[in-house]
């Protein structure tokens, strides 16, 4: 999806930061954990700043930019935090103004493409290409933002290439994709990456709190649930219904005993996924339809011009493709949190002294790692990441999820036996 100007739909479990007094903060402080990538991108927005009187790019400032790091640690938070920057008359701090237009992608010279399909399409990636040869109309640049630049083919990396060799003078691209690896080495030549890490869970669970105003205790149970996924943090902190889906996820990973038991707690887990995708989805539709009938004109209720149904129709074809793949971000979903349980089982098995993921599970998971052996929970953990190589391949995830719980359970039974 390209959004300029009005709009844009927000990634699956993605936060959009309202803090509580935008007058007395800055564009950085929204972001947490990554001091040293903050330090590179406040620094060329600052030179930035500091040359625009005289046309200059400004110190450490470079035309094209790229934005890796792990699922969750903040890559498209911080990459808006430097389109504000960026964006803003004369200051790196971030405008309010600019801020706030930033955060509803309404800004005349920021330009966004993301995507709710697998891939990205060359005809995006054209259409962004040409608006980046417009030339800023209110700031000092025109910033053209990409999440999730690995989702482009090679035919579709090279049109970009092509932009990214000869850009305007006062054009930026941001990029932002989980490595370098992902990228063509020909794009990886011509931008400066900025490499996110991990944040804390201490990190997390202290922005979880200051953001949303959530308890302490809250804000880092989430944290750790969501093993320092900023968006997944949020929302397990904000959502009663997210919590208990992923205690009654592990629940029947640790209630399996049979065959029959892992077969109807695959398609159980499937449920469970459904619904977590639905109620992500149905909430940002409702949003999407409003904002769209508002930018239309048309009062909530009121009838929609023949004129303009076409453009609510290509809204409803968007909303229907994101459904599919919210769906099997559902079920990677419950996976990761599958993976959490059985690398519990292994730290206690190891003797590790690492925090565990899920203390509140410790008697459930001490009796698991006296039953297996260190073998079977790291088979266990395979098992998990074929289904999530399987369901990414379109293998049906129902067919996925039994093999993988199957499996599970043959290596637990194996165990058994050999105490008896």
């Amino acid at each position: 999806m390209l959004v300029d100007a009005p709009g844009r739909a927000a990634a699956a479990g993605e936060v959009s930061p309202v803090p509580a007094s935008l007058d007395t903060m800055t564009v950085w402080d929204e972001l947490t954990g990554q001091d040293e990538a903050i330090e590179v991108v406040r620094a060329a927005a600052a030179g930035s700043a500091a040359g625009a009187g005289a046309g200059a790019p400004g110190r450490g400032m470079t035309h094209s930019w790229l934005i890796t790091g792990p699922p969750g640690s903040g890559r498209s938070n911080l990459a808006y935090a430097f389109a504000t920057a960026l964006l803003s008359p004369g200051t790196p701090e971030g405008d309010l103004a600019a801020q706030r237009q930033v955060e509803a992608r309404t800004h005349p010279d920021l330009a966004v493409l993301s995507t709710e399909r697998v891939i990205i399409s060359i005809d995006e990636v054209r259409s962004l290409v040409a608006s980046s040869q417009f030339s800023p109309s209110v700031g000092r640049y025109r910033v053209m933002v990409i999440e999730d630049a690995d989702r482009m083919t090679e035919r579709t990396s090279n049109v970009l290439l092509k932009a990214l060799e000869e850009p305007p003078e006062r054009t930026v691209w941001i990029l932002c994709a989980p490595s370098e690896a992902d990228l063509l080495p020909t794009i990886r030549s011509r931008v400066r990456t900025v490499r996110l890490r991990v944040p804390s869970v201490g990190d997390v669970a202290r922005l979880i709190q200051r953001r949303d105003g959530v308890d302490a205790e809250t804000a880092e149970r989430a944290a750790r649930h969501a093993q320092s996924h900023i968006g997944m943090a949020h929302r397990l902190a904000t959502h009663e219904e997210a919590r208990q889906r992923r205690e009654r996820t592990l629940e029947l990973a640790l209630g399996i005993r049979s065959v029959s038991d892992a077969v109807r707690a695959a398609a159980t887990l499937l449920e469970i996924a459904g619904a977590d995708a639905k109620a992500i989805t149905e909430e940002r539709d409702a949003e999407e339809r409003e904002h769209a009938l508002r930018s239309l004109g048309i009062e909530p209720g009121g009838t929609i011009p023949p004129a303009l149904r076409g453009q609510l129709r290509q809204l409803e074809e968007d909303q229907k493709r994101r459904a599919t793949r919210s769906l099997r971000d559902g079920i990677d979903r419950i996976l990761v949190d599958l993976l959490s349980l059985y690398r519990d089982v292994m730290m206690i098995q190891l003797g590790s002294d690492s925090e565990l993921v899920n203390l509140e599970l410790r008697r459930e998971l001490d009796a698991l790692s006296a039953h297996t052996s260190p073998a079977a929970t790291l088979a266990a953990m395979d098992a998990v990441t074929t289904a999530r190589e399987r369901i990414e391949g379109n293998v049906a995830p129902g067919l996925a999820l039994e093999a993988m719980l199957t499996t599970i359970l043959r290596g637990a039974t194996a165990r058994k036996g050999n105490d008896l």
